[in-house]
């Protein structure tokens, strides 16, 4: 960008003559006193520098979305709509500058931050569309009374998103807020800001001051003052669970209404019967190694095969993971990129050193890739010889690691899979119909796929059991949950 363009500083910033973004505020573009590095994950090098917001700068963004609110819920959800498709329009026109953005600051493969902006711009047009849904109803009528519902917007929405996905969650998770006539603080993942401010610069372009505000900090920082301004009463939040925990006790004291996407430990279960070819395609797609380097709440991590097959399917799994193209994720043919962030990537690779310390087999992988000096890149890694007490069939690793554990009885293997404190997804893979109804009716996840992965159709509820969440996205019961139901009874007279 030039200096002149929206969003950016002039003269850019004093760290390496790298540019400055500014955040986007009641329709202007504002700094804030302290600045965040973005760095590219690939290069390792400075990008771009973000504002790092204060709570008086939170103070500016609640505000401003105070004082639109009134007039943007007085639109109604007709010409709401109308906007919110022309946001759309506008996103697919930039989409592959948009896509283009989070490659760099993110590390993401090309055709996967591709695929991440139509996403978000069919989001936005699917709750455009589903707006008049979030009606009211009628009580029972009375001789001498009339009793009715109405939905009515909070007015402030506070939308904090994670670093994985940033434009697609940036631009899809304000959609429902947003056509329910609900004005929106955005704050994206801190080590990942840049095109949640080229959605601030679209937006500028289509909806009124104010509607849609966009400040970049840390969570304890501007995330913090956020989830406490006592004119936000509606949060929704997707990352980690420990930041889960610390939004609700930041919202306890002003009793808001909160929904969560947190993290998952997801099991696929791998029946005798299938197709070992097709279920071991699956179970790396349903990672998503090629879309973020497994980097997914979703991602189907813990793989129970069935002794009498694990042999080959092992075997189809590395022969798989080998053909995955690690690179520069700009290039068209890469699918595997580096992950977001140095802390992250030193993170995953402490889980590896665990597992080996702990006496797991390396299958594949394990460490960074030869020839690869520069970047965050982690080898996508399969481990074996586990049991269900080691570390990293505990716990979350977000990265490109699976492990794979072995099974013969059925009733057994849900145990093992439900003995998790999460319960975000969970996938079966077997031709026997009865068997796969009777496992996914047992098994404890909000979102239990059939030989599927991980892709979900348009409008099926998307949301966590236990510590992996609270409340649904992606369908209708998330445009519902940005507003609240007013009763009113009439006496006729």
């Amino acid at each position: 960008m030039s200096p002149a363009e929206p969003g950016l500083a002039s003269g850019g910033s004093a760290m390496n003559d790298v540019p400055h973004r500014l955040m986007y505020v009641g329709g202007a573009w504002v700094d804030a006193r302290d600045r965040i590095e973005a760095v590219d994950p690939t290069s390792e090098e400075l990008i771009a520098t973000v504002p790092a917001a204060s709570a008086a700068d939170v103070e500016a963004a609640v505000d401003a979305a105070r004082e639109a609110a009134p007039g943007w819920r007085d639109l109604g959800w007709a010409r709401r709509g109308v906007m919110l498709r022309e946001l759309a329009r506008r996103i697919e026109d930039e989409a592959e500058q948009l896509a283009r953005v989070d490659v760099r600051d993110a590390g993401l493969p090309l055709a996967g931050m591709r695929a991440d902006v139509t996403s978000a711009a069919a989001e936005i047009g699917y709750y455009a569309g589903l707006a008049p849904e979030a009606r009211g109803s009628t009580a029972p009528p009375a001789p001498d009374t009339l009793s009715y519902t109405v939905r009515e917007p909070y007015g402030v929405v506070a939308r904090i998103v994670p670093f994985n996905h940033p434009f697609k969650f940036a631009a899809g998770k304000v959609a429902a807020p947003l056509a329910s006539g609900n004005t929106v603080v955005l704050k994206p993942g801190e080590q990942s800001s840049l095109s949640a401010l080229e959605l601030a610069r679209i937006a500028a372009e289509v909806l009124p001051p104010g509607v849609l505000n966009v400040i970049t900090g840390t969570g304890t920082a501007a995330g913090a003052a956020l989830v406490a301004h006592p004119d936000v009463h509606r949060i929704a939040f997707t990352g980690s669970v420990s930041s889960g925990r610390a939004v609700l006790r930041g919202a306890a004291e002003g009793i808001k209404h909160v929904t969560l996407e947190l993290g998952g430990k997801n099991p696929l279960i791998v029946f005798p019967d299938v197709d070992v070819d097709r279920a071991a395609t699956a179970a790396i797609a349903g990672m998503n190694i090629a879309r973020c380097a497994g980097q997914s709440c979703g991602s189907t991590s813990r793989l129970y095969v069935h002794a009498d097959i694990a042999g080959r399917f092992q075997d189809a799994l590395v022969e798989r993971l080998a053909r995955l193209r690690i690179g520069d994720p700009m290039g068209e043919d890469t699918q595997v990129g580096p992950l977001a962030f140095r802390a992250h990537y030193e993170r995953v690779l402490g889980y590896l050193d665990t597992a080996r310390r702990e006496g797991v087999t390396v299958a594949y992988g394990g460490g960074r890739p030869v020839g690869r000096s520069r970047g965050f890149f982690v080898e996508p890694t399969l481990f074996t010889d586990l049991d269900d007490t080691m570390t990293v069939v505990r716990e979350e690793i977000f990265g490109p690691v699976m492990s794979l554990l072995t099974w013969r009885d059925v009733d057994d293997v849900v145990r093992r899979a439900n003995d998790t404190p999460l319960g975000l997804t969970a996938n079966v893979w077997t031709r026997d119909v009865s068997a796969a109804h009777r496992t996914a009716a047992a098994l404890e996840a909000g979102y239990v796929y059939v030989n599927g992965t991980g892709r979900r159709p348009t409008g099926t509820p998307f949301g966590g059991w236990k510590s992996s969440g609270l409340g649904k996205e992606n369908s209708l019961e998330e445009l519902v949950s940005y507003t609240r139901e007013k009763t009113v009874t009439v006496t006729l007279w």
